[in-house]
């Protein structure tokens, strides 16, 4: 069932669903065994307006977390222009953001937004995933190919090199061997590197 969930909370974090399009189909992503977030079906029939997003959100934003992040059951920069306004809005209610993106938004949009990314979000999580192109086309099945992963390599660099705040994030269920790479390839970067558990 289609529903036009924007916006949903887990604890004390609120999310922002700003489409269902993405560019990869990854062994791992959430969405491929869990129909909904605890409950709430982030399937949507229509990707949201900025104003559809600032009306979803919770009357009482003091009692969460003060980062919102823009992740749901897509590529949240395929909604690019509803992001940069609707983060915008944001932060001039002195609210931080993050983004959690596969880093293929260049090549999405076919020209260098990182401008728009940095500016729009406080932390830019990239989705590394693997050591390789070759592995991350394996696991991640991108539309664009193996090109998908220097890319994603390209935009984290670029968006560093803008000022913004960059993480890389990979998933446990790759193995040990090449977490330990991507550890070494986001030390060479310079680009911190989180571990997610997958669950």
């Amino acid at each position: 069932m289609e529903n036009n969930i924007y916006v949903y909370t887990l604890g004390n974090k609120i999310y922002i669903n700003l489409t269902n399009r993405c560019s990869n189909s990854c062994d791992f992503c959430i969405r491929r065994d869990h129909p909904d977030m605890d409950g709430q079906v982030l399937w949507i029939k229509d990707e949201p307006t900025v104003e559809e997003v600032i009306e979803q959100l919770p009357e009482n934003l003091d009692d969460y977390d003060n980062e919102i992040v823009f992740c749901g059951y897509g590529e949240p920069t395929y909604n690019l222009d509803t992001l940069d306004e609707v983060a915008s809005y944001l932060h001039c209610i002195d609210k931080t953001t993050r983004i959690n993106t596969n880093g293929q938004a260049n090549l999405i949009h076919g020209q260098d937004v990182t401008d728009v990314i940095v500016t729009s979000c406080d932390v830019i999580n990239v989705s590394l995933n693997e050591c390789t192109a070759a592995k991350y086309q394996q696991h991640c099945k991108s539309k664009f190919g193996e090109k998908a992963y220097d890319a994603l390599i390209e935009f984290a660099k670029l968006c560093k090199q803008r000022g913004g705040n960059v993480v890389f994030s990979v998933v446990d269920s790759i193995g040990e061997a090449d977490v330990a790479e991507c550890k070494k390839l986001a030390e060479k970067l310079g680009i911190p590197l989180r571990i997610r558990i997958k669950k």
